[in-house]
């Protein structure tokens, strides 16, 4: 159920977001908010939207109503009118946010809003993962935009939390990263037999989320197949599109997609019939091989969960045993709906689907969990990541991988 207004009932200043130069990515000073009851009465989604070269996924918000009264929020999204205008409706009802969670130490696209949502919601206390950092200087909190006399550590122990009563979590971290560090926090709302996670785990819909259909140029953008193609706005190209976007954002370069040469490019770009600047001027970087339809197919199989290739080749590699760690620890809990920050959401997903997910990281994985949907993702794929791996690890950039567990 889709509870945002229609576009003509909102002003567009309702969908400003004024702090985007801080991370300069689609879509920029404007970003539309859909918010959709999960759970009745018990959990929400707010879903936005980010991207580079109109390769945008969703990225998305948990609201989860607490036993007591009063709401918990999971990975605030830009706090734009339109947004605090539908939290403010649950507050109303359900009572004031008492808590909001921070709960990854890297990932800026998550970070930046927390400051400003906080600031939104001054009641609330503010609980961040261990171990923050910021690049290229390493700075407080506070300097960050967060309040000070209300942001707080998570505890390692999560009894210790004071929503402890409703959730349990499990921090991976902090895994080491020349530069820095990556971490993830994994929240479980025992009521609703819940799982609330950031980046690790993603399934992919093959239809373009509601979010990305808002405007749906960028699908169109992509849809083409080369820069002289006019695309009519059909479901059918919207689905194309937003297929050939899943791969680029996930594979960065797919096996599937060629990049034309600087001199091609530059004449398609002069046959193209939009050449504005919302039309890139009319370059069209991308080639597409015939059989790239398969290609997604894989990585959708049937909406798997699955881990994203780059945190695959980059950074869960490099601390295996933690991580498996962590897997086992939050597939010991019994939720049977996951909720992640990106792609799809809500999957209806077992703890055992979960940990498999992580058997990449294993030489052999544990007897049982291997399934239809546990099939790696194809090494062709990879082939653009490996390679950046290869050059972070010659400049002593970031630490080498670490053999499986």
């Amino acid at each position: 159920m889709v509870e945002s207004e229609d576009i003509e009932q909102i002003h567009p200043q309702d969908f400003l977001w004024r702090f985007w130069p801080v991370v300069p990515i689609y879509p920029y000073g404007k970003r539309r908010t859909i918010r959709k009851e999960v759970l009745k009465d018990t959990i929400w989604t707010f879903d936005q939207l980010q991207g580079i070269f109109y390769v945008i996924v969703p990225i998305r918000m948990t609201v989860i109503k607490l036993e007591k009264g009063g709401l918990l929020v999971y990975a605030p999204v830009a706090p734009t009118g339109e947004c605090v205008r539908l939290v403010n409706e649950l507050v109303a009802e359900h009572g004031d946010i008492k808590y909001i969670i921070l709960p990854t130490i890297s990932g800026i696209e998550h970070k930046v809003f927390v400051g400003p949502f906080a600031r939104r919601f001054p009641n609330a206390q503010i609980f961040v993962a261990p171990e923050q950092w910021s690049f290229p200087l390493n700075l407080p909190l506070s300097w960050l935009g967060l309040p000070g006399k209300r942001t707080r550590i998570l505890p390692e122990n999560s009894q210790e939390a004071p929503f402890a009563e409703d959730f349990d979590y499990a921090i991976l971290g902090s895994i080491d990263l020349g530069l820095g560090k990556f971490a993830e926090v994994a929240f479980f709302h025992k009521r609703s037999h819940t799982l609330l996670l950031t980046d690790t785990i993603v399934s992919v819909p093959a239809d373009p989320p509601a979010i990305v259909q808002l405007d749906p140029y960028p699908l169109l953008y992509h849809a083409k197949d080369k820069a002289s193609n006019i695309v009519a706005d059909t479901q059918a190209n919207r689905r194309k599109g937003w297929q050939r976007v899943t791969l680029f954002a996930l594979y960065f370069q797919p096996s599937v997609l060629n990049v034309p040469s600087w001199k091609d490019i530059f004449t398609d770009a002069q046959k193209a019939p939009e050449r504005s600047r919302k039309a890139y001027f009319g370059f069209f970087p991308f080639q597409w091989q015939e059989n790239w339809q398969r290609s997604f197919d894989i990585l959708q199989g049937n909406g798997r969960l699955f881990v994203a290739p780059i945190l695959q080749s980059l950074i869960l590699n490099r601390a295996p045993g933690e991580t498996i760690n962590w897997a086992d620890k939050v597939a010991s809990w019994d939720f049977q709906w996951i909720i992640p920050c990106h792609f799809d959401a809500p999957i209806k997903a077992e703890p055992k689907q979960f940990r498999q997910a992580f058997s990449f990281l294993e030489k052999q994985p544990i007897r049982g969990l291997v399934s239809s949907n546990s099939y790696p993702l194809p090494e062709d794929n990879f082939k653009l990541l490996r390679d950046i791996d290869t050059g972070l690890n010659k400049f002593g950039i970031v630490p080498p991988a670490r053999d499986k567990v």
